[in-house]
């Protein structure tokens, strides 16, 4: 009787197995084109069985990796290994995508309730001593394989990872740092809805026409068509950045200016249900309970170990280099503004919600240049193409957009990527404007990672997604210089993933060291401004128009005009993040008096305000810059170095490009980092190509 009933709740259980895996869309391959995923059948209810699934036959496969009797060695432990949680790869690729640029009240509960699980399992691979016995092993016999060198990084990188995730913490160890990665997971996820929720909460409705004085006609429709989504009268401006800056750029009303600036740097830290500043001061305390039980005596130490820069002396070098050079160079240009207010009979000191207003108006007085007057050369579709212009004279690439393909909203776009032999390259999205259930920034990523497994070559499903000013009425969207070194940017990280020819998952395409993975996509940004390539895609979006030389002209003078508010106001971001991750004793932190404490440390002038506070420094509390927004400066030696190699020759030398793209771009993570560098440039990074990149020095 006992047999009979198992066998039937068995039956039933395989019945209403197969019922789900006919209709959710994740326990199958996807029938659509080139694999992509199929966002129109996806539904929230997929996600969690997918998820509940895919850790078991995660755990399965582990298991019979550890069951296997014979010698563990790179192809049956290692290559097994990485090729393994095929299922909870694909569906976490799909969902956290998604909560980041699409995401709705029921993801939001779904991150929530499977943060702790997915913890809870990372947690389970990485402190299974049998499974890191067996890698061990191969670790400890590497020499006697014939390995390649990309085998023997992806050996070495997964060894590591699992030393760094606690594979050699005693039991009890091993127990508290599972509730610290538990306690971190969740954090995260509350801090990362409270920002957003702030973010889509603020909104600076303005009601009448002369409170409108100052702003262009093109952001002032923007604005009108804004209040019209939302069913309200008059123009509504928003903190996401198409609509603030421009905002703090034009408006004559000062009032309204400090109104949305104050908005953007106090969310998340308004003592209400969305206060952020107790999570921060709990996660950094966890981070620093990590990095003891690691053996680190603060969890910078912890984070650099595993980076190019290695030392926190190196960073802070390196950071405090740039620094000497910048803060002289803000407080000059302060000083200008200054003089322009007491000009004006303003009387008034300069304030930070200033500070774009004003830089506006000298450098139409130093340079006869308005922004404004060049967005009309730099709609978004011919910005993007030639974006996809460069990337073929570099390497051959080409780019059709593909119609009727599966997308996760109706913005936006999709590609496929053909090398220069005309083989299928990748699938590419471009995501680019901001709507409620996106999270400020922008980003690459993937949908599908690219590998080689059995001989078949997968290739990947990449994604930019950004926060571009929306068209409106018969105006396209029109970027702003920065918007458009944005757009290349991220495309830069896009070619990355593209172009990737790694077998394995774990050092394919962007999986390298953090402080390198910037190279790819800063070094594009050089070619968004160079002449000759404004020439290609800058046309007017009225009249076809290509951009004139005297406009170029004007663009190349004022280049570096800004750089010490801009690199001042980064910087003081990235050592903000610094001095909160070199904290060695536990502590209840006053968030608001320790940003205070650094600014005054390090000279932070008051009229310039952290890039990002901490109550809404996403790259470092929800994702994994922590100990490391300093990235952007370190790869910038490289890029800026690296450029010099195609300006030596011609920034199309083909010789040039092939040798980037092999040595770098082809490469993902499968070297060391400095080696792969020192292939394409043949010489050590020179520090000083960011100082004159940035017309510091």
């Amino acid at each position: 009787m006992k047999k009979l009933v198992i066998t039937s709740f068995a039956l039933i259980m395989m019945m209403s197995c197969t019922k789900q895996e006919k209709t959710n869309p994740f326990f199958s391959d996807y029938d659509t084109p080139f694999g992509v995923p199929p966002f129109e059948q996806i539904d929230t209810t997929h996600y969690m069985p997918a998820f509940e699934e895919g850790i078991k036959q995660h755990d399965a496969e582990i298991a019979a990796i550890i069951a296997n009797q014979e010698t563990p060695n790179f192809k049956n432990t290692i290559e097994a290994f990485d090729f393994s949680g095929e299922l909870l790869k694909k569906v976490s690729l799909v969902f956290f995508s998604l909560t980041e640029a699409e995401t709705n009240d029921g993801l939001q509960r779904i991150a929530k309730a499977v943060s702790p699980l997915l913890s809870e399992h990372s947690d389970n691979v990485s402190l299974n001593d049998s499974l890191f016995a067996r890698i061990k092993t191969v670790y400890d016999n590497r020499e006697k394989e014939n390995l390649t060198a990309e085998q023997l990084k992806v050996l070495e990188e997964y060894y590591k990872d699992f030393v760094r995730s606690g594979a050699l913490l005693s039991a009890a160890d091993k127990e508290q740092l599972r509730e610290i990665n538990t306690e971190l997971a969740k954090l995260s996820i509350e801090y990362g809805d409270n920002v957003l929720t702030e973010t889509n909460a603020f909104e600076l409705v303005i009601d009448k026409k002369e409170d409108l004085a100052g702003l262009p006609e093109g952001v002032i429709a923007a604005a009108a068509a804004e209040a019209k989504s939302r069913n309200k009268e008059g123009w509504i401006f928003t903190l996401d950045a198409p609509s603030r800056i421009p905002f703090l750029q034009y408006s004559d009303n000062r009032d309204l200016r400090e109104k949305i600036y104050k908005g953007y740097i106090n969310r998340s830290d308004n003592d209400n249900k969305n206060d952020n500043k107790a999570i921060v001061s709990k996660m950094v305390n966890l981070r620093l309970k990590k990095a003891n039980l690691m053996g680190y005596k603060t969890f910078a130490d912890f984070a650099l170990d595993d980076r190019m820069a290695k030392t926190d002396e190196n960073v802070n070098n390196l950071v405090n280099r740039v620094w000497s050079y910048a803060i002289p160079r803000a407080k000059e240009e302060a000083a200008d503004m200054q003089e322009m207010i007491d000009a004006e009979g303003g009387n008034f000191k300069l304030a930070p919600w200033d500070w774009w207003y004003y830089a506006e108006k000298v450098r139409k007085a130093k340079y006869d240049l308005n922004e404004d007057e060049l967005k009309p050369y730099f709609s978004l579709d011919n910005v993007r193409e030639g974006a996809f212009m460069v990337a073929n004279k570099l390497y051959g690439i080409t780019f059709t957009e593909l119609k009727n393909m599966p997308v996760y909203h109706p913005d936006v776009k999709v590609f496929e990527v053909k090398d220069e032999n005309g083989k299928h390259l990748a699938v590419f999205y471009a995501d680019y404007f901001p709507r409620a259930g996106k999270r400020a920034g922008a980003w690459m990523s993937n949908f599908r990672e690219s590998y080689v497994k059995d001989g078949k070559e997968i290739r990947p499903v990449i994604y930019n997604v950004c926060n571009f000013t929306k068209p409106a009425g018969d105006v396209p969207s029109l970027l702003t210089i920065d918007e458009v070194q944005t757009l290349f940017h991220e495309f830069g990280h896009a070619l990355h993933g593209m172009l990737t020819k790694c077998n394995y998952l774990r050092v394919s395409g962007t999986s390298v060291a953090r402080d390198f993975v910037e190279l790819p996509s800063q070094i594009n940004e050089h070619w968004a401004t160079a002449p000759e390539v404004l020439k290609m895609y800058a046309k007017h979006y009225q009249t076809g128009e290509i951009i004139p030389d005297s406009l170029i002209a004007k663009m190349e003078n004022a280049s570096k005009f800004n750089q010490g508010f801009a690199t001042t106001e980064f910087l003081a971001a990235g050592i903000l993040d610094m001095r909160w991750h070199e904290i060695s004793e536990p502590q209840e932190f006053d968030v608001r008096a320790f940003e205070r404490n650094v600014a005054k440390e390090i000279g932070l002038i008051d009229e310039i305000t952290f890039r990002y506070r901490s109550t809404y420094f996403s790259h470092i509390f929800t994702n994994d810059y922590c100990a490391g927004y300093y990235s952007y400066v370190w790869a910038e030696v490289l890029d800026a170095d690296a450029f010099d190699a195609f300006k030596e020759h011609g920034i199309f030398d083909p010789a040039t490009a092939k040798s980037f793209r092999e040595n770098i771009l082809e490469k993902g993570g499968s070297e060391d980092p400095m080696a792969l560098y020192k292939k394409f440039r043949g010489a050590d990074p020179n520090p000083e190509s960011l100082l004159h990149n940035r017309g510091l020095k």
